[in-house]
This record gives C-alpha cells, sequence and structure tokens, in this order.
C-alpha cells in the first residue's frame, strides 16, 4: 500500500522492482557510452546488453542469446513478428491465423494486413477461453505461413495449451507466434515450442519502454524489418539500444526466474483465500475464464445487477480494472469476454483483479471486504436487483 493506496492491476503494468533500478542507474549516470561504439565505454555497455541478453535467454530456454532481439515493448514485438513474417513469406502463402481473444495490437496488425490483401483468420475460443483446436487445425492450409496465439489472456489470465499448438503449426509446416507478455515471469515458458516469443518488461517488474522479440535460429525464422537505419540487432530492428533499459529487463528476468515458483505459490494462496471470501459473502458472482488453467495473479468476476465502473468509483483507494487498459475508457463492453460468450450485462460488471510480487495479505483482505461492502450497497440501490 502507499500513500493510502492499494494497487491491484498488475495486468496493466507493474512497479519498477528496486533491484532492477539498482542495476540500471549507473548506466544513466556514469556508464552512459553507446554500446555501438567501439571505445571502453562503448564496450562495456555492449558487456552488460550481452549479458542481459543472456538472462532473458535463460528465463525463456533459449538455445542461444542471439535469438533475442530487443524492442521497445511487446506492441513493437508482436508488429514485427506478424507483419515481419507476413511480408517476407507472401510468396509463400497469404493466410494468416490468430485467436479472437489476442491483445488490441495483435488484432488490429491483423487488420492492417487484411486491408494489404492477406486472408485472416480469428479462430473463437471456447467458454473457459481455452483456443478451439479443432477449428484452429481446420484453419490450416497450404497458404498459411503464420499462427499467432497469445500464451496468457491479459484480460482473463488463462493459458493457452502452447505445447498442443505448436505441435499442430510443425505437423503443417508454419510459423508459430506467441505473445508472452503476460507469462514470462510467471511461468515456466519453452522457447523450444515456438517459434518467435514477444516479451514485455514492464509486466514484469523491469522498466517501461523496452521488450524482446525471441527469433529462433535453427531453423532460422526470416522475417523483414519493420524500419531501417544502423542495422542494430541483426539488422531487424535498428536505433541505438537503451543501454539501462535492456539491463532492467535482463535483472528483471534473473530476478523472476530464481522468485517465480515462490511468488506463484504465494499468489496462488492469495486467490484462494480472495474467491473463497467473495463467494462465501456474495450471490451471483460469475469467474470469468478457466478456473484451473490460469495464471494465480488475474481474476476476473462479474457481479449480477450493477456496473464494474460503479464498484470501482465505489472504492477509489484501489486501484483494479473493469477491462484491460487498453480498452478501459470504451463503453462497450470487453471484446475477451463476449469472446467466451458472457452475457453481455455480465461484461459489463466485470472486474479484473490483478496481483502481484508487492501484494500483501492485509490488501487481499481489504480488497475483498471493501469490494463486498460495495457491491452489497450498489445492489441494495438498484432497482434491477
Amino acid at each position: 500500500m502507499s500513500s493510502g493506496v492499494i494497487y491491484m492491476d498488475y495486468q496493466a503494468t507493474t512497479p519498477c522492482d528496486r533491484r532492477v533500478l539498482e542495476e540500471m542507474l549507473p548506466f544513466f549516470l556514469e556508464d552512459f557510452g553507446n554500446p555501438h561504439s567501439k571505445h571502453i565505454m562503448g564496450r562495456k555497455a555492449k558487456d552488460a546488453i550481452e549479458d542481459a541478453r543472456k538472462k532473458i535467454a535463460d528465463l525463456i530456454k533459449a538455445s542461444d542469446p542471439k535469438e533475442i532481439i530487443f524492442t521497445s515493448g511487446a506492441t513493437e514485438s508482436n508488429n514485427l513478428t506478424i507483419q515481419g513474417v507476413a511480408r517476407f513469406h507472401k510468396t509463400k502463402g497469404r493466410r494468416i491465423i490468430t485467436s479472437a481473444i489476442e491483445h488490441k495490437c495483435v488484432l488490429e496488425t491483423f487488420q492492417a494486413l487484411k486491408r494489404d490483401g492477406f486472408d485472416v483468420v480469428v479462430v473463437p475460443v471456447l467458454q473457459n477461453g481455452i483456443v478451439d483446436m479443432q477449428v484452429l487445425e481446420d484453419s490450416i492450409n497450404d497458404e498459411t505461413i503464420l499462427v499467432s496465439i497469445m500464451t496468457v489472456n491479459n484480460e482473463i489470465g488463462v493459458i493457452q495449451p502452447i505445447e498442443q499448438i505448436s505441435e499442430i503449426c510443425r505437423k503443417n509446416n508454419v510459423l508459430f507466434h506467441s505473445d508472452a507478455a503476460q507469462a514470462v515471469g510467471k511461468i515456466n515458458v519453452d522457447a523450444s515450442q515456438v517459434d518467435l516469443m514477444s516479451i514485455s518488461s514492464h509486466k514484469i517488474y523491469g522498466p517501461k519502454g523496452v521488450g524482446a522479440l525471441y527469433i529462433r535460429l535453427n531453423p532460422r525464422v526470416q522475417l523483414s524489418p519493420l524500419f531501417y537505419g544502423g542495422g542494430q540487432e541483426q539488422g531487424l530492428r535498428s536505433g541505438t539500444l537503451p543501454t539501462p533499459l535492456c539491463v532492467g529487463l535482463g535483472k528483471a528476468c534473473a530476478i523472476a526466474q530464481e522468485e517465480m515458483r515462490s511468488e506463484s505459490k504465494r499468489l496462488a494462496e492469495f486467490r484462494d483465500y480472495f474467491l473463497k471470501k467473495i463467494f462465501d459473502n456474495l450471490g451471483k458472482v460469475h469467474l470469468n475464464g478457466d478456473a484451473k488453467c490460469c495464471i494465480p495473479g488475474c481474476i476476473n468476476l462479474s457481479f449480477e445487477g450493477i456496473e464494474g465502473e460503479g464498484i470501482m468509483l465505489g472504492m477509489p483507494d484501489i486501484c483494479m480494472s473493469s477491462g484491460s487498459a487498453c480498452t478501459s475508457d470504451l463503453l462497450q463492453p470487453s471484446y475477451v469476454l463476449k469472446a467466451i460468450s458472457v452475457r453481455e450485462d455480465l461484461a459489463h460488471s466485470s472486474l479484473r483483479i490483478g496481483f502481484g510480487r508487492f501484494t500483501t495479505f492485509d490488501e487481499v483482505d481489504y480488497a475483498s471486504s471493501k469490494i463486498i461492502e460495495v457491491v452489497n450497497r450498489l445492489r441494495a440501490m438498484s432497482p434491477l436487483w
């Protein structure tokens, strides 16, 4: 808790871990050399970046640090992957496949390519949020060049069966990309199961403004760059690398590798306590997504008879979300909840609760009590209840 405010929106962003900040500071103030310069300060910055690259590779079980390309974040990584693969392989085929619950930066990139003449297939998900595997497999044809399915959904926390999707793609000789922004550092991910993987720093207690893209080296995945310049990052991402940010992402990955298991266990205990308390004290509450195949730090609930925004207004000292941060200003219900067949009134009444590294039991206890209090009050005032 900070200044009387409780933060429970860890899917939107995370605070920078102080250990990460401390690792970054020297590269702002003392070791500020350009990592692409050949002098001693440049070499020192480059060495720090290569060390960070290795830490990222280790976390995702990549076979070679050279498979890690630094970007400005997962949005750029997703765009570089989808546009880069589509444009490089367009002579082979023009069909690209994704799911209905991807992040907007994936869905909108697919729609932009559709306007450019690509054959876009959006595969539905089942009511629990898991991709319909039969539809996915049936959608792949000889023209298919890419499947892009996220590892963990940012609104409902559902974990997709990445290994199974990988088998389908490899059987059909199709490239498989996964947006793992909400998965890396929270659950075990294995780069060997995908061809490309997007990573975000600010979702794992690193700095904002940096991310990474895993690109398989063996066999080498070919893609076209989004923009051109000095040829940095193997010619795929030109521009001077921001040494402090890269170092911060590396440190965040190293911490996650050490603490992920214990952190996940603690968050699972918080989740179980929170849900039991809510369901014991409130009726007509619905858990959105799969109850078991999900990350422990993300809970999405719908409360019948009231608006999610109303609950948030009733507890201004708690930071939660009534949808993903990228779409929370929109009046229409979440497209993710619509995709899993949540009724429109329940979609409007949803609340996403995000626990993270700095969440305490007292905060979980207080937040659950506050939600119960506000929901009961709003229901008592509602003519529809």
